[in-house]
């Protein structure tokens, strides 16, 4: 996968428009980034990409680079 499809991911996790996101997106800055899309991020995770991650280690992340760095 690569970085557009990773993003567009996370964009519809969102629901945000594509192309509204870029790696250096800072997430605290986003209105979208609540607990619905950390939730929903831990179940893609666990899920769609067979790896456990935690609250704390999603709590941990800054950027969207930092998201799309896990995602095969």
């Amino acid at each position: 996968m690569d970085i557009k499809e990773k993003i567009a991911v996370i964009e519809e996790m969102m629901d945000l428009d594509e192309g509204t996101l870029a790696e250096n997106t800072v997430l605290k800055d986003l209105e979208e980034w609540d607990s619905i899309t950390r939730l929903s991020l831990m179940i893609y995770f666990e899920e769609e990409q067979g790896k456990k991650i935690s609250g704390d280690e999603i709590k941990a992340f800054t950027t969207v680079k930092d998201i799309t760095d896990l995602i095969d």
